[in-house]
């Protein structure tokens, strides 16, 4: 590694909601992925100004314009904890998640 590589990358911070970061690292987990190749990925399509993804930014382009939101239903919310549930590692402390509390109970 040069001295120098540090120039070639870019650190990126942003915040989103904890349901979406739920499905997002869910996503990457069950392909074997890191979000950040995922990031990374989709930044390059980007640049490449690749259709799909280009299509994706005009329908988020869009909905901010409308004011539109995309939200998650119980159910998905719901999903989402439970697969969250079933890979816990802490079932091993007798610690789990309450999906209807949103909380960690023990046992």
């Amino acid at each position: 590694m040069s001295k120098y590589d540090f120039y070639k990358k870019k650190s990126v911070h942003f915040n989103i909601t904890k349901e979406a970061h739920a499905a997002f690292r869910i996503a990457c987990f069950e392909r074997g992925l890191s979000m950040q190749e995922v990031i990374e990925e989709f930044s390059q399509r980007i640049l490449i100004q690749h259709p799909h993804i280009i299509k994706l930014l005009d329908e988020v382009s869009e909905n901010k314009k409308n004011k539109t939101k995309k939200s998650f239903s119980k159910t998905d919310i719901d999903s989402i904890f439970n697969i969250l549930e079933s890979e816990d590692p802490f079932k091993k402390w007798g610690v789990k998640w309450d999906v209807e509390k949103k909380s960690m109970i023990t046992n």
